[in-house]
């Protein structure tokens, strides 16, 4: 097969398949903006403060040992 993709080797064009309509370009960033808040705003922090919380556990146990 050729370089040429699939749906051009067929002969369509962008004329015939259209924009993406603007809705879905809202949608798509509102959704990434909603990911992006989830991810960095919500799951880092809660990550973070679970290793800290395995770390002092870990010290404790091996201070406790000594």
């Amino acid at each position: 097969m050729s370089r040429r993709s699939l749906w051009r080797a067929e002969g369509r064009t962008l004329e015939e398949k259209g924009w993406v309509p603007l809705r879905y370009w809202g949608m798509w960033a509102f959704g990434l903006v909603v990911a992006d808040v989830l991810f960095y705003v919500i799951l880092t922090p809660l990550w973070i403060g679970l290793r800290v919380a395995a770390w002092v556990a870990e010290f404790r146990s091996r201070r406790g040992r000594e």
